[in-house]
């Protein structure tokens, strides 16, 4: 049966688990894992621009043996001269696996429909998965690593625009984990009701819990990471000044920081606006590991890769 991750809770808790030991593994012996040797290719489409996206894949499926074969926007026929479905069919008989960041996620979810290759979700307007298992991993390195290497029962905190699709993959995937996730954000800025509940259900069966707030000094005490991202994503470069004027109490400072755990630890997806989102002092500051996040993009989406193949 071909697996696909869409989102976040494609992946039980176990599953999430396993792949997760996997990066760790694949991160000391980056060429342990080859299921790609040949080399196979991977389609990897790009609707939307990228930097760490497009150069973790690409590095990570050269290292997993196969060759990337990276399309921009305009390259293809995908969802214009040539419907998505048809687009699936084909790539299925061509390539190993199907990588696409874009914009609906219905599209993602039509292309799952009907490829018999894995499909993975780089990135969509509703869900961040991959983002999110590099979060995960990040945060087994620098706090569970004290408790044994275990996430559940440690509390992160995600402040800002809280209804993208960061906010909404950082429940279902904390949740997953079995983390204590919350998630501030001024009012209207909330994540959608029906992701809430799906990451309440995840969490009932984890130990975890998900929590939604407006105040971020409450969302942020006492919390072993504590999160940002853009308060500006690609598309709303208009709303720049209402969006600054709207989220400045959610900037990430030394203050805000203060009142999490001692021991807490940053973390911010990338591209990151100093002095807007976050100060220069809290980024680049000794509490900051946005650099090993952002290397364990390229650990986690291989072991991801892997995982999924071998379960074909």
């Amino acid at each position: 049966m071909t697996r696909h991750f869409l989102r976040d809770d494609d992946l039980t808790p176990a599953e999430q688990r396993e792949v997760l030991e996997l990066a760790e593994r694949l991160k000391r012996n980056p060429y342990a894992e080859r299921p790609l040797e040949g080399p196979q290719s991977v389609a990897v489409f790009f609707d939307k621009t990228s930097t760490r996206t497009r150069f973790s894949f690409a590095a990570g499926i050269a290292e997993l043996g196969g060759s990337p074969i990276v399309v921009n926007p305009g390259e293809a026929q995908l969802g214009a001269k040539e419907t998505i479905s048809d687009t699936a069919r084909v790539l299925s008989r061509m390539v190993s696996m199907i990588v696409w960041r874009t914009f609906a996620h219905a599209g993602l979810e039509e292309m799952a429909a009907n490829a018999t290759v894995p499909v993975i979700n780089s990135l969509s307007d509703d869900f961040h998965p991959c983002q999110i298992l590099a979060d995960l991993q990040t945060i087994r390195e620098h706090r569970a690593a004290r408790k044994g290497g275990e996430l559940s029962g440690l509390t992160a905190t995600y402040v800002g625009d809280a209804a993208n699709n960061m906010g909404h993959s950082y429940l279902l995937g904390f949740a997953t984990a079995g983390m204590h996730i919350r998630v501030a954000g001024p009012d209207g800025y909330h994540p959608r009701e029906d992701i809430v509940a799906d990451a309440k259900r995840i969490a009932a069966e984890t130990g975890g819990s998900v929590t939604i707030l407006t105040d971020p000094v409450e969302a942020v005490r006492g919390a072993d990471a504590v999160i940002t991202d853009t308060w500006v994503s690609m598309g709303q470069e208009g709303e720049k000044a209402e969006r600054v004027a709207t989220f400045g109490a959610y900037r990430v400072t030394p203050e805000l920081m203060g009142q999490a755990a001692d021991d807490a630890i940053f973390l911010h997806c990338l591209p990151a606006y100093r002095e807007y989102e976050v100060a220069p002092d809290v980024i680049d500051g000794p509490q900051s590991v946005v650099w090993d996040e952002a290397e364990n993009r390229v650990h986690a989406q291989k072991a991801l890769m892997a995982w999924l193949l071998q379960q074909g």
